[in-house]
């Protein structure tokens, strides 16, 4: 892993307006991003993932009711100071994202190679002949069997899994530094998401490319990404190298979503726990905590007082959290000022 920053992101909310009010989805985050460097972020639908990974991209337009704040730096340039036309230039080349939908995310009338060197024409220049071949050799690296020949098939012709690994090689077809990757498993039967998941490792592993895994499933970031980064109603909540988190959670909303991973160990038809009640109305978000109205844990200073994001605990990497009643950390047993709570049922391992 190299000590070359790729990423800067600082400050940045990013607002919706719309007819229940403003709606902000990303509120004030802030995080950075090594070459070579794995970042994982999780949360539930809605708590501003994915906005966060377009905003990231420069793909969400400013206009009367959307607007973006803070700084987004990519190769030292800020992605929303930027022209229009010169932020093209980034996509592809500097950063590039797979989408989380391989059903919807080609065009069902263009041919499987036309795809990809379409992109490489027109970053790198490359003649009809030169693109092919390399549009070729990306299908093979992805792990395309008879690549030659899907070049002159249409996207219904293949598989979801074969369709997201398209995809795949069009995001990656010009060797772009950063690599944002959405949801890149939706819509795929288990099987084929390994596979997935262990191709974006295993290729950005080999390319020292930085990369963004997006993610629901928090099975899906333990082991292929070096960080996690749990959101929640559009705001950071905890964030430190991912055996941390697994293994220590500090945030009652990281907590809740380990407990509710089913375990292989569960005896059979034991009832899957679950955070109770629902995100908030991110038009009219709770005084606070954000989650408070959803902790097991909750006083009253939560339900007034809104947790700033800060470093916890005594070990060797940045463990942040937002709570002003972080659970106890599991190495030194200290609690801090957190009041009494109930265990995990079990240790996430």
């Amino acid at each position: 892993m190299s000590d070359q920053t790729v990423l800067e992101v600082e400050d940045v909310r990013t607002e919706f307006q719309t007819a229940r009010g403003l709606v902000r989805a990303v509120d004030g985050v802030s995080l950075s991003l090594r070459a070579g460097e794995t970042l994982g972020i999780v949360g539930e639908s809605g708590s501003g993932k994915s906005v966060l990974g377009r905003t990231i991209m420069g793909l969400i337009t400013t206009g009367h009711t959307t607007q973006v704040h803070g700084s987004v730096r990519i190769a030292g340039k800020d992605v929303h100071a930027i022209s229009a036309k010169e932020r093209r230039r980034l996509w592809g080349s500097e950063v590039a994202m797979v989408f989380q939908d391989p059903m919807t995310s080609l065009n069902p009338v263009k041919r499987v190679g036309a795809h990809i060197t379409e992109a490489l024409r027109l970053h790198l220049g490359l003649d009809k002949k030169a693109a092919a071949e390399r549009a070729i050799d990306l299908l093979r690296q992805v792990g395309i069997p008879e690549p030659a020949r899907r070049m002159s098939q249409f996207p219904h012709e293949l598989s979801g899994g074969m369709r997201q690994r398209v995809v795949i090689a069009m995001a990656l077809c010009c060797d772009p530094r950063l690599l944002i990757a959405d949801e890149p498993t939706t819509a795929l039967d288990v099987t084929v998401q390994k596979q997935i998941l262990d191709l974006l490792t295993s290729l950005a592993e080999s390319r020292d490319m930085a990369t963004i895994l997006i993610s629901h499933d928090l099975g899906a970031v333990a082991g292929r990404t070096d960080r996690v980064q749990v959101m929640y109603a559009g705001r950071v909540v905890e964030r430190s190298a991912t055996g941390e988190v697994f293994e220590g959670p500090r945030h009652p909303y990281t907590e809740g979503l380990l407990a509710s991973i089913p375990r292989l160990s569960d005896p059979p038809h034991t009832t899957l726990r679950a955070i109770v009640g629902s995100p908030p109305n991110m038009a009219n978000p709770p005084d606070g905590c954000r989650f408070a109205p959803r902790c097991p844990y909750v006083q009253d200073r939560c339900r007034t007082e809104q947790p700033e994001l800060l470093e916890i605990g005594v070990r060797r990497t940045s463990h942040v959290a937002a709570c002003h009643f972080p659970l106890p950390d599991v190495d030194t047993g200290s609690t801090g000022d957190a009041p009494p709570r109930a265990a995990l049922a079990e240790e996430i391992s």
